[in-house]
């Protein structure tokens, strides 16, 4: 996960953006997560390297912004893609949400966020107001939470 989420994602970016900036023109979309946003108990890995994802990708927007260059994070919650399956958690709480998105909605948002340049795109209002309320409560709190959400169901 860690080589996946991180390595891999770094060592492209720097791969591709050199060809990018001397060419007067690009586009990446990284994709982070809501988890993103906060710590997670039971998937701390998971969520540390979403983190980083998104705060790799602000850091590069922010050097980018001189140039013809952009870069989009798209952040979506969950998805329905079999992520749930292959994390053993479907009996977690969370992976009970009658809501999920479907993995052809995100893409296409993501699409349309890099074309149109947005920086950060959380796809939906609910996970627009998961990846945002979480800085008016404690981070002990935070965690406690989305433990909760992570355990088995009862």
């Amino acid at each position: 996960m860690l080589q996946v989420n991180i390595v891999t994602l770094t060592h492209l970016t720097k791969l591709f953006l050199k060809d990018m900036i001397c060419q007067g023109y690009g586009k990446i979309l990284n994709v982070a997560s809501v988890a993103a946003f906060q710590p997670s108990p039971l998937m701390a890995v998971y969520f540390g390297t979403k983190a980083y994802v998104l705060s790799f990708s602000e850091a590069i927007t922010n050097e980018l912004e001189s140039t013809d260059v952009t870069l989009t994070t798209l952040c979506p919650g969950l998805t329905a893609l079999g992520f749930q399956k292959v994390a053993a958690m479907e009996e977690a709480k969370i992976s009970h949400v009658n809501r999920m998105m479907n993995s052809e909605t995100v893409a296409t948002i993501g699409y349309d966020s890099l074309m149109a340049n947005k920086t950060i795109m959380i796809p939906g209002l609910r996970n627009k107001i998961l990846a945002k309320s979480v800085i008016f409560a404690p981070r002990n709190i935070v965690s406690k939470v989305v433990k909760n959400m992570h355990e088995q169901r009862k």
